[in-house]
C-alpha cells in the first residue's frame, strides 16, 4: 500500500507537467497522510478541450453510498487488479479517474524487529503522477466532501525489496487516456495500470522521522548514512489502566 507521500515540487512545475489552467500555489510537503487535503488533476469538458483541473480532495475515498463515513474504513488505496470489480471503486474507475500530483512515496520494511522507512522516487528527482479515484460524498444535510484513493500495482523489481505492491504511476503520454472518462472505457484506461518501468524510480533507506505526521520538512527525504548506527528504539513505557492509542497517522475523516 502507499500510506505516505511527497509533494515538493513548485506550483510552476506541476502546472507545466499536467496543463491544468488553474494557478494554484502552496507549500512542499514532505509528509502528506491520509484524510489530509491532497491536489488532484481531473478533467471536465469533452474531446478536444483543454478541460484538466486542479482540484483539493481528501485522502481517503468515500463512496457515495455509505451512510455514516465515522463508521466505514478508510480507502486510502485502490487495488488496480480489482478496481473495476469493487463495489467501493467501480463506478469511480468508469467515470471519476484522476491523477495525483506527486513526487515519492515511503514504505516501510520489518527487519530484525524493526520497521525501517524507505523513500521511492524519480531518478534524480522530479514530479510524477500517480493513478486516483474520486468520488463526491453527500452528507444527511446536504454537505458534500469531495475524496480520492490512490490506484495500486504489483511492485517493480526496484520496489519489491521493500513492499509487494506500488502506487500506480502514469506517464504523461497516457494522462489523457486515464483522464478522458467519457471516451475511455474501463477495458482500454486499465492497460495503464502496470508496475513502473524499472529504470524509472529508486529507492533508498531514509530516517524514522517520517513515522510522526508532525514532522514535515526536506530532513525526511535525506538517506540514512549506511555505516552509522541503527536507530535504538524507544525504551518501553510505563503501564496505564488505558494504553495510550498508537499514532498510524490514520486520523479521523469529521
Amino acid at each position: 500500500m502507499c500510506g505516505r507521500y511527497t509533494i515538493t515540487a513548485t506550483p510552476a512545475q506541476l502546472r507545466d507537467l499536467f496543463g491544468y489552467a488553474e494557478q494554484p500555489n502552496f507549500p512542499p510537503r514532505y509528509n502528506v497522510a491520509p484524510t489530509q487535503p491532497i491536489p488532484i488533476v481531473r478533467r471536465h469538458g469533452g474531446a478536444g478541450q483543454n478541460a484538466r483541473h486542479f482540484a483539493l480532495v481528501r485522502w481517503g475515498l468515500i463512496p457515495p453510498w455509505v451512510k455514516d463515513p465515522k463508521g466505514f474504513t478508510l480507502l486510502i488505496n485502490a487495488r488496480g487488479e480489482s478496481a473495476a470489480e469493487k463495489p467501493a471503486f467501480r463506478n469511480a474507475m468508469r467515470r471519476r479517474r484522476c491523477l495525483i500530483p506527486a513526487d515519492g512515496f515511503y514504505e516501510w520494511k520489518t527487519t530484525d524487529g524493526r520497521k525501517r522507512p524507505f523513500y521511492a522516487r524519480r531518478r534524480g528527482g522530479g514530479p510524477l503522477a500517480f493513478a486516483g479515484l474520486w468520488e463526491t460524498w453527500t452528507g444527511p444535510n446536504g454537505e458534500e466532501v469531495e475524496t480520492a484513493a490512490i490506484v495500486t500495482t504489483e511492485a517493480n523489481q526496484t520496489l519489491s525489496a521493500v513492499h509487494n505492491r506500488m502506487p500506480v504511476v502514469i506517464p504523461p503520454e497516457g494522462f489523457d487516456q486515464w483522464l478522458a472518462n467519457d471516451e475511455v472505457d474501463v477495458a482500454e484506461a486499465s492497460r495503464l495500470i502496470a508496475p513502473a518501468p524499472e529504470d524509472l524510480m529508486e529507492v533508498y533507506e531514509v530516517g524514522t522521522a517520517v513515522n510522526k505526521v508532525a514532522n514535515d520538512d526536506a530532513s525526511l527525504v535525506e538517506p540514512v548514512d549506511p555505516n552509522a548506527e541503527p536507530e535504538s528504539a524507544p525504551p518501553p513505557k510505563a503501564k496505564r489502566s488505558k494504553p495510550a492509542k498508537e499514532d498510524d497517522g490514520q486520523q479521523s475523516l469529521f
